[in-house]
């Protein structure tokens, strides 16, 4: 693992977008000029970017620094997910096919429906009246 090189991947979910740069360290971790514990409300959310950084052990080996914009917490901490994931990879290839098989480099593309037209929403109608 080269000491001096910096790795950059970004990740994506519903409008939230994370731009990850992972360099070898300490296990620091940034984001948006603050800790983890600070910028999420939920252990959750912490817990969640963590997993593939736990999957492969190298919680104390990687520092991050990211910045995340757009969408709320949830989105952001899913693209830190991806965005962590992607930057293992170009870290350490032998990594891809063990993250790939726990799903951390697919990206979840599942977004908003937009509203049509004619309907109360994206599914709901008005109310129909029969008479």
């Amino acid at each position: 693992m080269p000491d001096d090189q910096q790795f950059h991947a970004i990740g994506r979910r519903k409008t939230a977008s994370a731009r990850v740069f992972l360099s070898p360290g300490n296990g620091e971790i940034i984001i948006n000029d603050r800790s983890p514990d600070e910028y999420f409300e939920r252990r959750t959310h912490i817990a969640t970017f963590m997993k593939p950084l736990e999957h492969v052990e190298m919680t104390d080996e990687v520092d991050i620094i990211a910045t995340v914009q757009g969408g709320g917490k949830t989105g952001h901490s899913d693209a830190l997910q991806l965005g962590v994931a992607r930057a293992l990879t170009l870290l350490e290839p032998d990594l891809h096919k063990s993250l790939k098989e726990e799903g951390y480099l697919t990206r979840d593309d599942r977004v908003k429906e937009r509203k049509k037209y004619g309907q109360a929403g994206a599914r709901k109608k008005f109310q129909y009246s029969k008479r």
